[in-house]
């Protein structure tokens, strides 16, 4: 049973019970992120992520850690474009301790400023450490080129020029203004009683206020065609290849998952078969999704010989054009359907996978999205549908091309970019 409560200052609770499951998970979100960033702090929301759990007045960052796992629990918080999540998991019999945890972390953290200049050189270290992971690497710049000159181009992490020059006051003035109540959802899954859970937060967030008044978002658009080649000493050449794709909210999202999946959301996919199976150019190819509030991308990538990038690049916008020229069979839908739904049903066995649907609903839904309700979205959606959002999204007018790699002399341009 789903409940949901809104507090007085506008902090919405949000809980599904399940009787039969032994764990309960909690995350406290923040619908605020990187795109909410200006160019000079870029990276501090991902900055304060770290610094919750680094003390409070009641608790030093070693006790928050031995705390947590004194419980055989987990807790941890992550970091994207529109959001930041604090998250714990434990047996349900440790709800009142993990949530006194959690809030005394998101509430109550002090900002240590010898941890701070540990933490500083920690996401630093991740900096360095995502560049040096070209699997990594080459997605944050394809995004940073396909949204160039939005926030949504941002890096979560930042540079190492602005998180360097992030003071502790930046800092905590930030986390004061921008963790405002109407932002704020706590979301918990598990063997959980609602009213309890009501209870303990409303105790622990009554005192929160925020004076800071968001911008509205400017309609994004993504850059037109566009081909970017980065130079690097590897053994593959990489490729990234993406076009627009839809918002969380659009009326398409179920035929635009069922289209990725079937161009390259498994190992039956045509891009797998096509460009592994049948021609062994690859050991990873897939393709997938990102959606935000307002705009969204399709992104395919792959891992090939510099000898092979041309020939990839042609099967993947040979893939694409098939899927606006050609109605998909019948057989080949309802198994990427079926996917999709037992990937779904499979999630609910998780307290984990339903607090984070929980939140994401309230986020850009404002309603809670029932399980029947998606299942029933994919069954709706027909070969039609997906050669239509095809025949929309495979214009060839937002076609943008990631390759890193030995570059050098592979004459790459615009023009390859043919659908």
């Amino acid at each position: 049973m789903i409940k949901s409560t809104i507090l007085t200052n506008g902090v919405r609770v949000i809980t599904h019970r399940v009787e039969h499951m032994h764990t309960v998970s909690i995350g406290i979100w923040v619908a605020n992120g990187t795109r909410h960033e200006s160019l000079e702090h870029n990276g501090i929301a991902h900055f304060i992520e770290h610094l919750l759990f680094k003390g409070t007045a009641r608790r030093t960052a070693r006790q928050i850690s031995l705390e947590i796992d004194s419980m055989g629990g987990i807790l941890n918080a992550f970091t994207g474009h529109e959001y930041v999540c604090y998250y714990a998991k434990v047996l349900a019999k440790f709800l009142p301790r993990v949530t006194d945890l959690l809030t005394d972390i998101f509430l109550a953290s002090t900002f240590p400023a010898e941890e701070l200049e540990r933490e500083r050189k920690v996401i630093l270290q991740e900096i360095k450490m995502r560049d040096d992971l070209p699997d990594e690497y080459i997605h944050d710049r394809f995004h940073q080129s396909f949204w160039n000159g939005h926030p949504l181009g941002l890096s979560i992490l930042g540079s190492e020029e602005t998180v360097g020059g992030m003071s502790r006051q930046d800092i905590m003035d930030y986390k004061e203004s921008r963790y405002r109540p109407e932002d704020i959802i706590i979301s918990a899954a598990g063997n959980i009683g609602h009213e309890e859970l009501v209870g303990l937060m409303e105790r622990a967030f009554s005192t929160v206020t925020s004076n800071w008044s968001p911008q509205e978002h400017d309609f994004v658009q993504p850059c037109g065609r566009q081909v970017n080649l980065c130079q690097r000493d590897l053994e593959q050449t990489l490729i990234c290849l993406g076009t627009r794709g839809l918002s969380q909210d659009h009326p398409d999202r179920f035929a635009l998952f069922l289209l990725n999946t079937i161009l390259g959301g498994g190992m039956s996919s045509r891009l797998f078969q096509e460009v592994r199976e049948k021609k062994g150019l690859a050991y990873s190819v897939y393709s997938y999704v990102i959606s935000h509030a307002d705009t969204g991308s399709l992104v395919v990538h792959a891992g090939t010989e510099k000898e092979h990038c041309r020939e990839t690049i042609a099967i993947a916008l040979e893939e694409m054009g098939r899927l606006k020229r050609e109605p998909v069979p019948h057989d080949e839908l309802d198994s990427a359907r079926e996917q999709l739904k037992g990937k779904l049903l499979m999630s609910l066995e998780s307290s984990d996978s339903l607090m984070t649907r929980l939140a994401k609903n309230e986020i850009y839904l404002k309603r809670h999205q029932s399980v029947e309700e998606i299942l029933a979205g994919f069954d709706k959606v027909t070969s039609e549908d997906i050669q239509r959002l095809g025949s929309e999204l495979f214009d060839g007018e937002c076609l943008n091309l990631e390759v890193m790699g030995k570059t050098d002399e592979m004459g790459l341009t615009v023009d390859i970019l043919q659908l």
